[in-house]
């Protein structure tokens, strides 16, 4: 019989207090880089020159989010000890992939603010909303489901319901963050990922040996609380259902997410490389490390309360943890989830500020204070929309695959458009609509996956697996290897793929996702005339503000006294 647990709550006042203490000091960090003369590309950007500490700490903390230790303690739980394994382990090499192409992007865009604006100096307007709607879209999932992790962490250590604790995870955020925007965020993930490393050397062994230490995995087996599967570090069904959808999933959200694109605009450019190595380590030790207590439940029997696997992680540590330590745990989820849901804040209000405003007046014309007023307005409603969305309790894994694999149908076209002057915007924009259309009834099985449906879902899974692989080839290796590659894995792959990738339906949208933006995009554009200048995309990009330019120029000036004019040409119409 599974094991009963009965959480040992913090009390109401030890709660308010650990939410005072850590919001209130947030908030604190934030003011005090609060500037007399607001500015419009700091808040976005702050600068393009931050250092080696704080752009490490930023994007570690972005990526651990909230949501991540969630789903890792989640697959645990779901799929034994090589679950943890597949999500950490595909998440951290996926941050190191990102590099090559970050420095492909920075070099063509330098004062960029998003990577839609990015597209619409290489293709035009359509090709910046999609991918300004798609990051809109997955932003506001990844606000939504940090509120939800927020939320089911409140409800289970203290009195507090899930609607109260949303609320409150909600406005600390929101508070610290609508002032600084970006600043504000970069700032305080610093401070929240050192709790956050610190908390987890602690906290995950203290609850393995007060859960039973090694001992508790041959009782586990004992008990037939687990499959042969979730024993086996090489579990097929682990890497099927688990490992392989996030390895596609992952890899698209390094290049479509706008969270990270800031921070690759906003680090400087020649500390890209370990920026990102630094932060594949941090979070692949942290990540797997958490998704343990998964593990742990699963041995142990254990239950979710409420029967919702997102109450696993609170649960754990709530029954094995003394108050002290509790806290700290505490702290270290609230850290987490608040340190990306400030990154999808400051995200969003980009996004508008730079795309929906900032292109569509021109940016000679776009009034720096006038896309602050934007920026923050945008938080407050995006604020809102998540707390709606975040009372319906999704499982935070399932909208991590879904979104991720939405992004695939984006991946080949953006990469291709940094490097290929022949992809025109005819191209980038049926792709992935084409793209989108056949990964929608793949995931969701609108069609029965038989007959030549099924044969014609597995050739361009097949397909994918070769321009996922030959998409990191290419970003390390160059062009020749990464055809190799490709081909290669397509040709080894076939004889296992047909009759059997039906059956993963995760795994084929992602895959088909994939395949059918790449030969879209690739047969549209192979015999195109176009011969794209990348030299333009910097006359197009670039600062809206122009005491941007001046500060970066001689920053112990003050920014009052600076009369600048930017010296780049407005947008081509």
């Amino acid at each position: 019989m599974p094991l009963d647990t009965e959480a040992t709550p913090l009390g109401i006042g030890a709660v308010a207090l650990l939410l005072a203490l850590f919001y209130g000091g947030t908030l604190l960090m934030s003011l005090s880089i609060r500037r007399r003369k607001e500015n419009a590309d700091r808040y976005m950007t702050a600068g393009n020159n931050i250092g080696f500490g704080i752009s490490a700490a930023s994007m570690t903390a972005t990526w651990i989010w909230a949501s991540s230790m969630y789903a890792s303690v989640t697959a645990g739980y779901t799929y034994g000890v090589s679950g943890p394994i597949h999500y950490g382990l595909w998440g951290a090499l996926m941050i190191l992939f990102i590099y090559p192409f970050g420095r492909r992007i920075r070099t063509v865009a330098p004062r960029a603010h998003t990577l839609a604006e990015v597209m619409y100096a290489r293709h035009g307007r359509s090709s910046q909303l999609m991918l300004a709607g798609s990051n809109v879209l997955g932003s506001l999932i990844s606000l939504t489901s940090n509120f939800i992790a927020g939320g089911a962490l409140i409800a289970v250590l203290s009195p507090l319901n899930f609607g109260a604790g949303i609320l409150v995870v909600a406005g600390g955020v929101l508070l610290y963050t609508l002032w600084s925007g970006f600043r504000a965020s970069v700032l305080t993930d610093f401070a929240q990922v050192v709790a956050m490393l610190g908390a987890a050397v602690v906290v995950i062994p203290v609850v393995f040996f007060a859960a039973g230490g090694p001992g508790m995995f041959e009782a586990g087996v004992a008990a037939g609380h687990v499959t042969p599967q979730q024993e086996s570090f090489f579990s097929s069904e682990a890497f099927m259902n688990q490992g392989a959808p996030y390895i596609a999933a992952v890899l698209a959200y390094a290049i479509g997410n706008q969270t990270i694109a800031q921070r690759l605009f906003a680090v400087r450019e020649d500390l890209i490389r370990p920026t990102f190595v630094t932060a594949t380590v941090g979070y692949g030790a942290t990540v797997i490390g958490i998704g343990m207590l998964g593990v742990m439940a699963l041995y142990l029997g254990i239950d979710p309360m409420g029967g919702d696997v997102n109450n696993l992680m609170p649960q754990m540590v709530s029954t094995y943890l003394g108050p002290v330590l509790l806290a700290v745990a505490f702290l270290m989820i609230i850290g987490s989830l608040s340190s990306t849901a400030d990154s999808d804040l400051s995200a969003l209000s980009s996004i508008v500020m730079a795309d929906i405003y900032g292109q569509s007046v021109g940016r000679r014309a776009a009034d720096p204070r006038t896309m602050l007023l934007i920026g923050r307005l945008t938080m407050i409603v995006a604020t809102a929309a998540a707390l709606y969305f975040a009372t319906s309790q999704f499982n935070i894994l399932d909208l991590l695959v879904f979104v991720g694999a939405l992004w695939g149908c984006l991946v080949f076209p953006v990469i291709a458009s940094f490097y290929w002057p022949k992809v025109t915007n005819a191209a980038f924009t049926v792709s992935v609509l084409a793209a989108l259309a056949f990964f929608l009834p793949v995931r969701f099985g609108w069609l029965p996956a038989v007959g030549a449906w099924g044969l014609a879902v597995e050739l361009l899974a097949t397909i994918g697996i070769g321009v996922v692989l030959g998409i990191m080839a290419f970003g390390f290796f160059g062009l020749r290897p990464a055809v190799m590659t490709g081909t290669l894995a397509v040709a080894v792959s076939a004889p296992f793929t047909f009759f059997f990738l039906r059956d993963y339906e995760v795994l084929s949208g992602s895959l088909v996702a994939y395949a059918v933006s790449f030969l879209v995009c690739y047969l549209m554009s192979v015999r195109s005339g176009q011969d794209f200048e990348f030299e333009r995309i910097q006359h197009v990009t670039g600062n809206f503000d122009d005491t941007s330019t001046a500060e970066q120029e001689d920053p112990d000036e003050d920014p009052d006294d600076l009369v600048l004019t930017s010296d780049r040409p407005g947008p081509r119409s």
